[in-house]
């Protein structure tokens, strides 16, 4: 689809009447809307060309046939670009409609895993076909959630059901499993095949705490600073902000190095990942995650429903670590 009237726009119909007026700046516009030909529910993202020359480019690249249907891809699919009228500056993306990869809270720690498997198969998929993310925070890894959902959830306010009926509904990840994508292509770049060590700029994305960034400003690698960006995410999200992942943490600390050069690559990083998953037992794997926002009686009826679940899910012989 190619023509603007192809979309619906949910709760933003003024989008595309005033987009010429809208200020854009350097901040990205994103609105819902719904695909008239099949109902699909889809993102529409703003923004200027002249700022994020390569978001297009890298996105549509990821998105060919022959890339699309690899199974290590998990780059975010563009379904489409709208032009904007009058304006050869901006344009809009057309994207699925995605949750942040932790709402709803992981269940178990076999979950995690699962998570933490596919967005590294997914950046080392990037890596091999020589783009580099340069951004892959968390605000940047996010999740096709479709399949865990009983009802559609409203794209403003994520519990409830889109049409305001009732608060929304949902599986487990180990019941239905998603997918994981990495979106905002906008500062990535791609190489050619033989650029094996490109040197690029410092350019700050939104996690500032790069070690060789602080160093000094001479042009780096950006494929170990890739590697350090989803290391820290790993950090942050799991050995700070949750209990009992212990177990990744001296992958962790690897891919964190102060000296780029002496981190891991996505080869390294997902073959010593496997190893960890090799010594987990089925009992871990199974055990709840335990997230911070739970209160004393959140977690006990959390606690009770997971056993209830964890039971049922051993008699079925449902895999521990779900598989899209």
């Amino acid at each position: 689809m190619s023509a603007v009237h192809s979309y619906s726009l949910a709760l933003a119909r003024d989008l595309l009447a005033n987009i010429v007026q809208a200020n854009c700046g350097s901040v990205e516009h994103v609105l819902d809307a719904t695909r008239i030909s099949d109902g699909a529910f889809v993102t529409l993202k703003l923004f200027k060309k002249s700022l994020h020359p390569f978001e297009i480019e890298i996105g549509q690249f990821f998105s060919t046939e022959s890339l699309l249907s690899d199974p290590a891809n998990h780059c975010v699919p563009i379904y489409d670009v709208l032009v904007v009228p009058d304006d050869e500056d901006r344009a809009i993306i057309v994207m699925p409609l995605l949750r942040f990869f932790d709402s709803p809270p992981f269940d178990t720690f076999g979950e995690v895993i699962d998570f933490l498997r596919q967005i590294s198969v997914g950046l080392r998929f990037m890596h091999k076909h020589h783009v580099a993310h340069r951004d892959c925070l968390n605000l940047n890894i996010m999740m096709d959630a479709t399949p865990l959902f009983v009802d559609p959830y409203h794209p403003q306010d994520l519990e409830m059901k889109r049409d305001y009926t009732g608060r929304v509904s949902y599986h487990t990840r180990t019941q239905r499993p998603p997918k994981y994508l990495f979106v905002d292509f906008g500062i990535s770049r791609r190489y050619g095949p033989n650029d094996i060590a490109p040197l690029e700029d410092p350019i700050w994305g939104g996690d500032k705490t790069v070690p060789e960034f602080q160093q000094s400003n001479e042009p780096r690698n950006p494929f170990p600073t890739d590697v350090y960006y989803l290391g820290n995410m790993i950090r942050n999200s799991f050995l700070v902000a949750r209990t009992g992942f212990e177990f990744v943490e001296p992958l962790v600390k690897d891919m964190v190095q102060d000296d780029p050069e002496k981190r891991p690559n996505m080869d390294e990083v997902i073959l010593r990942f496997e190893g960890i998953i090799k010594q987990l037992s089925s009992w871990k794997l199974r055990s709840r995650v335990i997230n911070e926002h739970d209160d004393n009686i959140l977690g006990f009826y959390r606690c009770v429903t997971h056993w209830a679940r964890r039971f049922s899910l051993v008699i079925r012989r449902v895999s521990a670590i779900p598989t899209p």
